[in-house]
Formats: structure tokens, sequence, C-alpha cells
């Protein structure tokens, strides 16, 4: 299965989690998905995602001056993402538990 679509559904929530606990420059935000087995999640989309939830006002950010190269901007979640999370959370438990239903073989209790 292609999993493409499926992550450009749920990409706002994964990076929210992501950065719940430990605030995160964009390649680290990058690197913790794909570790958590998101290995198709591209750069390009997990910069946007941060610079959407930044300007919608889920994320706090703050630079911090790197010796490896140029500055790095952090991301943080901030009380309005963590309620943007929550409901997340809650939506995708919800659909998850759909689909889980509809694809369980015929006589399976689901």
């Amino acid at each position: 299965m292609d999993t493409t679509q499926l992550l450009k559904g749920v990409l706002d929530a994964a990076v929210l989690a992501v950065v719940e606990d430990d605030d995160g420059y964009g390649y680290d935000v990058v690197r913790r998905l794909r570790s958590a087995g998101l290995e198709d999640v591209g750069d390009a989309s997990v910069y946007g995602t941060l610079r959407r939830l930044y300007a919608a006002g889920a994320l706090s950010s703050y630079v911090v001056p790197s010796e490896e190269g140029p500055h790095r901007k952090y991301y943080g979640i901030n009380p309005r993402g963590r309620e943007l999370l929550e409901a997340q959370r809650k939506s995708w438990r919800a659909f998850s538990e759909t689909v889980d239903h509809l694809l369980a073989p015929e006589g399976d209790p689901r």
C-alpha cells in the first residue's frame, strides 16, 4: 500500500507528537519521524508542516546558534498545539477503529 496519502492526512499530528516532550529543529523532527517508522516522510513536507503549525499558533519557535553551521530554528509545542494534538488523537482513534472494523476478516469480532 502506498502510504503517501495517509501520511499527508496525519503529518500535523505526527509532527506535534514528536515535539510534544522535546523541542526540535527541522531535520531533527524529520529524523524522529523516520526513526518512529515514517520512513517515507519528505523533508519538504515536514518543514512545510512546521511552518504551517507555527503560523496557526500551535508551535512556538526560537533560534539557537550552532557550531556546526547556520543557526537552528527550534520548534516546541505550546498550549494551543497541545489542544490540537489531543483533538487529533481522538479523531485518529475513532477513524482507525472504524477502518480496523471495516478491514477485519469476516467473522473477526473486532
